[in-house]
């Protein structure tokens, strides 16, 4: 293809084939890797609450049929003990997410995302093997790392292949995995809380590999990202991909005024972000300053942000710690039960995001959910401290905390990932995207840490109204969304780059696409993209 001439297209509406039932299969079985991500999330919280993990691990014996509630506080792991195994994965999952930027970038979407599946497998395998803090923790650590490569890469992955139309509704896929992931730990938790033996909590853990091994075999099967090819100048392989996700022959018009808009976006982006080297590509992320809205800074900060304002939210609180706040409440018989109720409303809440977040919009879904947030957290704050002994005051309590669910798995939850995947350009993107992935796991690790110091019956004690600072939490979210968020919705991600430089996000959803990249920057009379910008991008090798 070098000094060929590839099709171009002024006309918006052309720059992608039409959607095909391959394009929506290949994006979601790679939503499938959220997967494993949400169940080793969701397993951890009810083995720190289970009577032969905390016999093992703290090393405590067995509470007495009619032990009084002192003593079954004191049956618990201490505050520190739950703090680091909880938040450990979170800060191997930080680094993770960070190095999966470059390695994206250096050797491929797919590859990265299988990389991370083993690494993922070896950490599983040594918390198996552990029967110490210490052994279970570096094993936590180490699949953090690997579930920091695949959390990075997989939004950044579907956002690539996904095509522009459905492409909200595909990466919500992604949230969807894991809130079945949650779900499925959850109700495994409970079918192994009362096993007097390892079982009860190796089970749990062991079931991790399944999703894993899934995974990594699939993604041999499926293409890498057309953009990847493009960043290294291989058009070739790029118009093959794109012509196997679109359902297109490789010479159709389709295929051809997709990929020159590709390149001309990214001839664009390389002519206003240079690539000088290893460190100077890091440093783009952070130039242009503050007062241009289309600049790498403010992107960076968006896509960071965002992330911290999803962990803001006080979801993991739920899915970390809900069946120890539970039982801390001494009112709930079954506190595994309730915990598992809680993931099934998060499951049956995620799919309506499918067609919200492409009827309405990112942005608006994201300022409606933080109001009702706002709204069930101070009620939940405010029912569970007048009431805390009241059978029917914690029944509106956890109605309440259910609807707190289904305000974020609607709106919050998927949300935070599809816009992360569509803001950043593409010399940026897999650093941005990793950047703002490892804010989200940051966040995570920060609140996973400070949690149980706060509701602790030997700490804070705080208990319901712990709710009142997710409270608060959630409605600078809701300030957040409306002055900060914009509307990406039915744009590719080359528009998007558009949108930025000529509007702000509380007037981003009345922006209309009005000419291509390929029009502006590389048509001849013809109307075809000039054989030498072809050229330039496939000699040119990635910094």
């Amino acid at each position: 293809m070098a000094g060929g001439a590839i099709i171009a297209t002024a006309d918006t509406a052309r720059i992608e084939a039409p959607v095909t039932v391959k394009a929506y299969l290949m994006c979601v079985f790679a939503a499938f890797g959220g997967f494993f991500f949400g169940y080793d999330s969701g397993y951890v919280g009810g083995v720190l609450g289970m009577k032969y993990f905390i016999h093992q691990f703290q090393k405590l014996p067995y509470p007495a049929a009619n032990a009084s509630t002192a003593e079954l506080n004191a049956f618990a792991l201490s505050s520190s003990n739950n703090s680091l195994i909880v938040s450990i994965l979170s800060a191997g999952t930080f680094f993770g997410a960070v190095l999966a930027g470059d390695l994206s970038d250096w050797f491929g979407r797919r590859t990265t995302i299988i990389t991370g599946c083993g690494v993922f497998a070896v950490g599983v395998a040594l918390q198996l093997a552990s029967s110490s803090i210490a052994l279970l923790a570096v094993g936590r650590i180490i699949a953090g790392f690997g579930v920091g490569f695949v959390s990075a890469i997989i939004i950044l992955y579907m956002s690539e292949v996904a095509p522009r139309k459905v492409r909200g509704a595909i990466v919500a896929g992604y949230q969807f995995a894991i809130t079945l992931g949650l779900m499925t730990a959850s109700c495994v938790d409970y079918a192994t809380q009362n096993r007097l033996d390892s079982g009860s909590y190796r089970i749990p853990i062991s079931i991790q590999l399944i999703p894993a091994i899934i995974l990594a075999t699939g993604l041999f099967l499926l293409p890498e990202s057309p953009r990847y090819f493009v960043i290294h100048g291989k058009l070739e392989k790029a118009a093959a991909v794109l012509s196997r996700v679109r359902g297109q022959p490789q010479d159709s018009e389709y295929i051809q005024q997709e990929l020159a808009e590709i390149i001309a976006n990214h001839e664009y982006e390389m002519s206003v972000i240079p690539q000088n080297g290893y460190f100077s590509s890091w440093a783009n992320c952070f130039k242009g300053g503050l007062s241009k809205p289309s600049s790498n800074l403010r992107r960076t900060i968006l896509g960071t942000s965002l992330q911290m304002m999803q962990q803001w939210t006080g979801v993991n609180f739920i899915f970390y710690y809900s069946t120890i706040f539970l039982q801390s409440l001494h009112t709930i018989q079954n506190p595994f039960l309730i915990s598992m109720i809680f993931t099934i409303v998060n499951v049956c809440s995620t799919p309506i995001s499918f067609w919200t977040i492409e009827r309405f919009g990112r942005r608006t879904i994201l300022v409606w959910g933080a109001l009702g947030m706002v709204i069930c957290q101070f009620i939940v704050g405010a029912v569970g401290t007048a009431l805390p002994n009241d059978a029917n005051a914690t029944r509106a309590l956890i109605a309440f905390i259910c609807i707190y669910i289904f305000f974020f798995a609607s709106t919050w939850g998927p949300g935070a990932w599809v816009v992360i995947g569509e803001i950043f350009p593409i010399p940026i993107r897999s650093r941005g995207v990793g950047l703002s992935t490892a804010s989200n796991w940051l966040w995570n690790c920060i609140i996973a840490v400070i949690t149980p110091y706060m509701v602790g019956t030997n700490k804070g004690n705080l208990g319901p109204k712990v709710f009142f600072i997710w409270g608060s939490l959630c409605a600078v979210c809701f300030v957040y969304s409306y002055f900060l968020i914009p509307e990406t919705k039915g744009l590719s991600l080359e528009q998007v780059d558009r949108m930025f430089e000529e509007t702000t996000p509380r007037h981003s959803s009345k922006w209309v696409p009005h000419s291509t990249f390929a029009a502006d920057m590389g048509l001849t009379d013809k109307g075809t993209l000039a054989p030498e910008v072809v050229q330039h991008v496939e000699e040119k090798s990635f910094a």
